[in-house]
């Protein structure tokens, strides 16, 4: 058995700023599916474009915004607990701040709340805690709060899938010869300094963020796998069958 971080981003739970449906309901049934094998735990963007979905406030205005994380994030909850009861599975919230994992006794306190729920095949959800916390709706991304919690909880291993579905040698949106990297043991320092470029309008990180969160978990030596969340079969293959088809395996060397 293995214990999963599973971290889910906006740009794949969002279609014309509302929640896309079906990919959510693809997402719950994998998880599912997942869970009866192994230990998953669910870090979950997309409160703020359900919050949207309700209530039209201007997003520009971080006030707005976190108001939105607030309204949405019950309608995000809902929502996943609904789609999980189907296979008979429970799943609990847990909103916390980027800050909560670099402070011990909040670490512990997490860790300990993730333990039980786990032992108790519950699938822990987790978000930033955006209706007080600006830090990540002003610059960052639950990309890296998910490492920081795969970390803290000793998981083997972090998935997350994203509207990019592999790290490539150069921008494949500007090269049409760019070329999938699908082991990576090592990330070049000036990557990791390149502007977070966003695409999707709820989205706030993009592959800079991701790339932050490999290169933490490899310097504690956790792997973690970068793959598409609109076509699950990449994950799906890697997690379940064994098989590394597409996406890209940040792993730590030998």
């Amino acid at each position: 058995m293995s214990r999963i971080v599973l971290k889910v981003g906006s740009a794949v739970l969002t279609q014309d700023n509302v929640i896309a449906v079906e990919r959510m309901q693809a997402l719950v049934d994998f998880i599912a599916q997942l869970n009866k094998e192994n230990e998953v735990i669910l870090v979950s963007s997309g409160a703020v474009s359900a919050g949207y979905s309700k209530l039209q406030l201007d997003r520009s205005i971080i006030e707005n915004k976190q108001a939105l994380a607030s309204l949405g994030q019950s309608i995000l909850m809902r929502a996943y607990s609904k789609k999980l009861a189907v296979h008979d599975v429970l799943c609990a919230q847990l909103l916390i701040t980027s800050k909560n994992l670099h402070i011990s006794d909040d670490t512990q306190r997490i860790r300990n709340t993730v333990e039980i729920l786990l032992e108790n095949n519950v699938v822990p959800i987790i978000n930033e805690n955006d209706a007080t916390s600006t830090e990540e709706l002003e610059i960052g991304d639950n990309d890296q709060l998910s490492a920081y919690v795969a970390k803290d909880i000793d998981a083997d291993i972090l998935v997350i899938l994203s509207d990019i579905d592999a790290y490539y040698d150069k921008d494949p949106r500007a090269h049409t010869d760019a070329k999938v990297l699908k082991i990576v043991s090592s990330i070049d320092k000036k990557e990791l300094q390149k502007d977070v470029t966003p695409n999707n309008v709820f989205a706030t990180g993009g592959i800079v963020t991701k790339l932050k969160a490999a290169q933490y978990l490899l310097d504690n030596n956790i792997n973690m796998f970068l793959a598409t969340g609109f076509d699950l079969s990449d994950v799906k293959s890697y997690l379940l069958q064994g098989k590394h088809l597409g996406g890209t395996l940040f792993k730590v060397e030998s």
